[in-house]
């Protein structure tokens, strides 16, 4: 069950963004995407970068990237500080992602998640992302399955039937 709702604002990721998601990267992820990377992907005509900005203080407190090929998204990244989670703050972004999916007519977004990472999980499953498939050893640091799990969308841009529903048993 999440918190009182964070404030925040999400907006476009730009370079003035970057010392900070490059922080909060190394905060969140046992290998984290370094500045560069970060910087690479803003000049990625298929990426889409978002930042979830603190309404009192202007600071990013989440992000999240997603990649476009033909009809289908790739959310890359997910992350938001520690202190902000089970707020609002990674739903807020997912959402604008999940309106983009429709708007576009994409026929699905998809994403990988440690096995491990029950909120996350549950926080996609609430978002109509079911499980769909497992990566043996996708990830390091400590070494863990990943979780794919997926929205499929109709074609014209709603969710597809049985798309609104997370698998158990994951």
């Amino acid at each position: 069950m999440e918190h009182l709702k964070k404030r925040v604002r999400v907006v476009p990721m730009t370079r003035d963004h970057l010392d900070e998601v490059a922080a909060l990267e190394r905060v969140c992820f046992a290998t984290p995407w370094s500045r560069n990377m970060l910087a690479e992907e803003l000049d990625n005509a298929a990426a889409a970068y978002l930042v979830a900005l603190d309404a009192e203080d202007g600071g990013v407190v989440g992000y999240a990237g997603l990649l476009v090929v033909a009809d289908e998204g790739y959310i890359t990244n997910v992350a938001v500080r520690p202190e902000s989670r089970r707020a609002g703050v990674a739903s807020a972004l997912l959402d604008v992602f999940v309106r983009f999916a429709e708007g576009n007519r994409l026929a699905f977004l998809t994403l990988e998640v440690r096995a491990s990472n029950y909120g996350a999980i549950a926080l996609y499953g609430s978002r109509g992302f079911r499980g769909v498939g497992r990566r043996p050893n996708y990830y390091e640091h400590p070494r863990e399955d990943a979780i794919i799990m997926t929205r499929e969308f109709t074609e014209n841009g709603t969710e597809a039937a049985d798309g609104g529903t997370a698998q158990g048993g994951l």
